[in-house]
């Protein structure tokens, strides 16, 4: 008999304790996404500050987690303090597969300690370390301290913050195993708020894995090995997923410069000939070193390049990995007007230390620089000569926002439109709910940012919408924003890389579930997954979420793309139908619950 409740651990940092929790609600809410929100309602204050005490941060896993490739993320769910609001963000890693091992389906962090400290979560013991000695430090140059102090090795994850966690920056993420994070909306200043410099997971527990012993407490199926096997093909020996293993998603960017979607200079424009000194071609010439992967995926989309400082005493040279993507490349690259991939490297290198979301510190100091340009900010508030496509006044400028060095970095820190409607600019913030992502592909996509859950590209296919289609059907936008997001928020309740989607289709995610024991849930994929969706935007809602003041700045409206100049009444018109939609997914039905 499959265990049918969730197993949670509740850490109590104030008191130092931990004790674990058997919560209800398998077939109803799956894990990962649904599970996070499940908690949030359990364990949440929605009508205190993100940083008040009793807030809770949420590790989340799924239920296919461990017996299948790609099932490998983990989801943090937390209050934001971008916008005091439920927020979720997701990384891979070995977060995912150390819960498993660990006997965990969730991990709810609630209190503060009382000085800095790395928790150290497994099986069997919980402790509480003493970690001032790490308080200020970088969160690379913690790493092999923090492997040392947390022990064991194999299944061991270990989440950090930076300087700018600890500085509570709204936009701090919190790194995971060196080359994943969880990014967006400020993660990093939970940890902080609560006094945690690290969380390592031992995945030190047994996983039994023979018919009648998975690890859930059920039974693997006979059909099993050979579903694996298929998955397992589909992920590796076909197309489908290869473009991520080899030039990766950096393989975006010489595209969407072609398209006109590539965001340059805090958009400004959306294409420059100057592409070729950071196109995923170029990156995979000069800097690429390797391919990883996260825990339990043979894909291996995880791109590392490296970045080279000299030492002046003896004219060595120190060589550091440094990990890169679409998103990143974007962000330090085309957006900063930066165009040498060793110039971009360097710059994500100098955002890792600091514990910084990539995309926000870009795009924030994007911003920044345009400020400065127009006489809205000071060379003295600005601290360094910030100009487009200046490589090393924006690695300093990195370090200033990480450990807020003056006010006008505190106020950054907090976000671009907030800095913008304290020292002018608000139309140039480049902020669709939180800063961009790098697709300026049309005002679907724009409209579906700024609205949606995570504020994330992730969180529907609109920027592929946007290429394909030029027509002006404000219903027929709303109506895919809206179909398509059902079956992510059951995806993400298992929690799979969405690079899988192409894979995972309903009929073999449901061939998946069964094969371990999950049949409420491979039957009812698609009511829960409604029932999901409309939890979190619940969730969402009761913490003060008002899609209608959402605001998409002036610089939106201003771009062309290749179907021409964006239209802002069609933008308008999306946007406010969009808001209304959300509005009736965020209201409570007496028969969502799935059957």
């Amino acid at each position: 008999m499959i265990r049918d409740h969730f197993r949670v651990l509740v850490m109590d940092l104030a008191a130092g304790k931990g004790k674990v929790a058997k919560i209800d609600g398998r077939d109803e809410v799956a894990g990962g996404s649904g599970l996070a929100a499940l908690l949030f309602n359990l364990y949440g204050r929605p009508d205190r500050p993100w940083d008040d005490p009793a807030q809770p941060f949420i590790l989340a896993i799924g239920p296919l987690t461990g017996y299948f490739p790609l099932m490998s993320k983990t989801v943090a769910a937390f209050k934001s303090p971008y916008h005091d609001q439920y927020a979720e963000s997701h990384a891979g890693g070995r977060s995912a597969l150390a819960l498993r091992f660990a006997d965990y389906d969730a991990l709810v962090l609630v209190g503060r300690a009382a000085r800095p400290a790395v928790l150290v979560v497994g099986s069997r013991r919980v402790e509480l370390r003493d970690a001032q000695f790490l308080w200020g430090m970088d969160a690379l140059g913690v790493a092999k301290r923090l492997r040392q102090m947390s022990g064991g090795s194999g299944h061991r994850s270990i989440l950090r913050i930076g300087p700018a966690g600890e500085n509570r920056s709204a936009l701090a993420c919190i790194n995971v195993d060196t080359y994943r994070h969880f990014g967006r909306l400020g993660s990093g200043a939970v940890l902080g708020a609560k006094n945690v410099k690290a969380v390592a997971i031992r995945g030190d527990a047994d996983f039994p894995f023979d018919q009648g012993g998975a690890a859930c407490g059920g039974a693997v199926s006979k059909d099993y090995p050979k579903l694996f096997k298929e998955i397992h093909r589909q992920l590796t020996d076909t197309r489908m997923m290869s473009k991520y293993h080899n030039l990766g998603t950096a393989g975006n960017v010489a595209a969407l410069n072609e398209l006109k979607s590539l965001p340059w200079r805090n958009l400004q424009q959306t294409a420059d000939p100057k592409v070729e000194g950071i196109s995923g071609e170029r990156f995979a010439e000069e800097t690429l070193l390797r391919n990883a992967a996260c825990a339990g995926c043979p894909v291996g989309c995880v791109h590392i390049g490296f970045v080279r400082e000299k030492f002046m005493a003896d004219n060595r040279w120190l060589y550091r990995q440094v990990s890169y993507d679409y998103e990143l490349i974007f962000a330090v690259g085309s957006m900063l007007g930066v165009t040498s991939a060793f110039d971009v490297l360097r710059i994500v290198d100098a955002v890792e230390k600091q514990g910084l979301d990539v995309m926000g510190a870009g795009v924030a100091l994007a911003w920044a620089t345009e400020a400065l340009e127009k006489g809205l900010v000071t060379p003295e508030q600005a601290l360094e000569p910030l100009a487009f496509g200046d490589a090393d006044a924006y690695a300093r400028a990195v370090e200033h926002l990480g450990r807020a060095a003056n006010e006008f970095y505190r106020d950054l820190g907090r976000g671009a439109l907030v800095a913008a409607d304290k020292y002018g600019g608000a139309d140039f913030a480049c902020v669709l709910g939180q800063e961009m992502a790098g697709y300026a592909t049309g005002e679907l996509y724009f409209v579906a940012q700024a609205l949606g859950f995570r504020h994330s590209h992730l969180d529907s296919a609109a920027y592929s919408w946007d290429q394909k289609h030029d027509e002006k059907d404000v219903d027929k936008g709303v109506e895919f924003l809206v179909a398509d997001e059902s079956g992510r928020s059951f995806l993400t309740s298992m929690v799979s890389c969405l690079f899988a989607r192409g894979v995972y289709k309903d009929e073999l995610l449901a061939q998946a579930l069964e094969s371990v024991g999950y049949t409420a849930l491979a039957r009812n994929m698609d009511q829960i997954g409604e029932h999901i969706r409309r939890l979190r935007w619940r969730t969402r809602f009761a913490t003060g979420f008002n899609p209608e003041a959402v605001r998409i700045p002036k610089r939106f409206t201003e771009v062309s793309t290749w179907k021409g100049p964006v239209d802002p009444a069609y933008m308008e018109a999306l946007r406010l139908a969009y808001a209304k939609r959300l509005r009736e997914l965020g209201k409570p039905l007496e028969d969502e619950t799935p059957a």
